[in-house]
């Protein structure tokens, strides 16, 4: 991902799209993430999330071949389709298989395999970079990681949990994945949709905000965006024994609550003097990283600990929240254009209370469910391994 998001401007160079095409094809690739998403779920509870994990990967991989060898932008619109499909399925088999790992760890670790993901992004944006500085073509980079990368799963993927259907054993008070009623998973998923999208506003607005409204320099622009970005996966790193220490509800509400400072303090800053505005913007960028962090973990263990077999719940919970990280970049940017963006952000401020208004409660519920009492966590007790296969 973090090589396919930097080598975008160089597709955009060779392939001469302009930015009316390119978004078309993002919102392509993130249609049929958002389908596959749904058929990814009932795969998982049928096959196990270790067997989706095996050929989801490296098709991932592969398939961004298509987007690398387009030739023209018709080419390029079914490749697209087929490489988002690739990532929407990967997405909810290896986030299914994680609430494994973490049910039967007993206790959190989902945190760091997101901030992992997020070193991966910054991995890919870096080596692209010293491609490019080095005279290459980022077109030749894609092809090569889209044949290596394939490769780069198979050691991975053989050490993944033997999650087989029916053979692992819900812990006792934990129900089928099936059982969870969809009023509860609607909830948990518009938690997820408001989490997705306050954090969507700050990676496609904090740059912008910074260099619109508070007319700061163009070199420094950016740095709001970094500041978000470090914040968030330092504490998607460290979050696990956070979340460990103040139980799952109370860590959602700390989430939104934080998100919630740190846009108000972004909606402020415009009114402060001129030394003041950056340093207020970058303190709630900071605040909003920091809170939005421990969201789709929080939302994540707290479905796979209610039992063995939750690939529906899961898909649903994580459209949800992508179609969040979908509709708001453009939903931000018709209210910016018909007001002004300080009133297209009062959305993401609203929306980062809503992550606690809406997912502490529906966590209790959850909790009543797996039988944990309602200061705890969500993570079952380990479990012994199952003999590989």
């Amino acid at each position: 991902m973090g090589l396919w998001a930097a080598g975008l401007p160089s597709l955009n160079d060779r392939l001469d799209l302009g930015f009316a095409r390119l978004g078309s094809i993002l919102l392509l690739i993130s249609g049929g993430a958002l389908a596959s998403m749904l058929v990814a779920g009932p795969l998982v509870d049928r096959w196990s999330s270790r067997r989706v994990c095996w050929f989801a990967g490296p098709f991932s991989a592969l398939v961004l071949l298509g987007p690398a060898l387009a030739p023209s932008y018709g080419a390029l619109v079914a490749l697209a389709i087929v490489f988002g499909i690739g990532l929407g399925v990967t997405e909810v088999s290896m986030n299914a298989h994680s609430v494994e790992v973490e049910r039967r760890y007993g206790r959190p670790i989902i945190s760091a395999f997101h901030g992992t993901w997020s070193l991966g992004g910054a991995a890919g944006g870096g080596l692209t970079s010293l491609v490019l500085k080095a005279g290459l073509d980022a077109q030749w980079l894609l092809i090569v990681a889209a044949l290596v990368v394939p490769f780069l799963y198979v050691p991975a993927a053989r050490l993944l949990l033997p999650d087989q259907p029916g053979n692992a054993s819900p812990q006792p008070g934990a129900q089928k994945g099936g059982g969870l009623r969809w009023g509860l998973i609607a909830v948990l998923g518009l938690a997820a949709f408001a989490g997705h999208l306050s954090e969507g506003a700050a990676i496609d607005w904090a740059a912008l905000h910074a260099s619109t409204v508070l007319a700061t320099d163009p070199a420094m622009a950016p740095l709001a965006y970094t500041v978000f970005s470090v914040a968030m996966t330092t504490v998607r790193l460290l979050g696990d024994p956070i979340r460990a220490r103040l139980g799952s509800v109370r860590t959602i509400q700390l989430a939104g609550l934080f998100a919630t400072a740190g846009y108000v303090l972004i909606l402020l800053s415009p009114s402060l003097v001129q030394p003041l505005q950056v340093a207020c913007a970058w303190t709630g960028w900071a605040l909003a990283g920091v809170g939005l962090a421990t969201v789709v973990p929080v939302l994540f263990s707290a479905v796979g600990a209610v039992g063995d077999r939750v690939g529906r719940a899961l898909a649903m919970v994580t459209a949800f929240g992508y179609s969040g990280l979908l509709l708001g970049p453009a939903v931000l940017g018709y209210v910016a254009e018909a007001s002004s963006l300080p009133v297209a952000l009062v959305i993401p401020t609203v929306l980062a209370a809503v992550v606690a208004l809406a997912g502490a409660p529906a966590i209790r519920s959850l909790l009543k469910v797996s039988g944990a009492g309602p200061g705890q966590g969500v993570v079952l007790a380990p479990q012994p391994e199952p003999a590989r296969d």
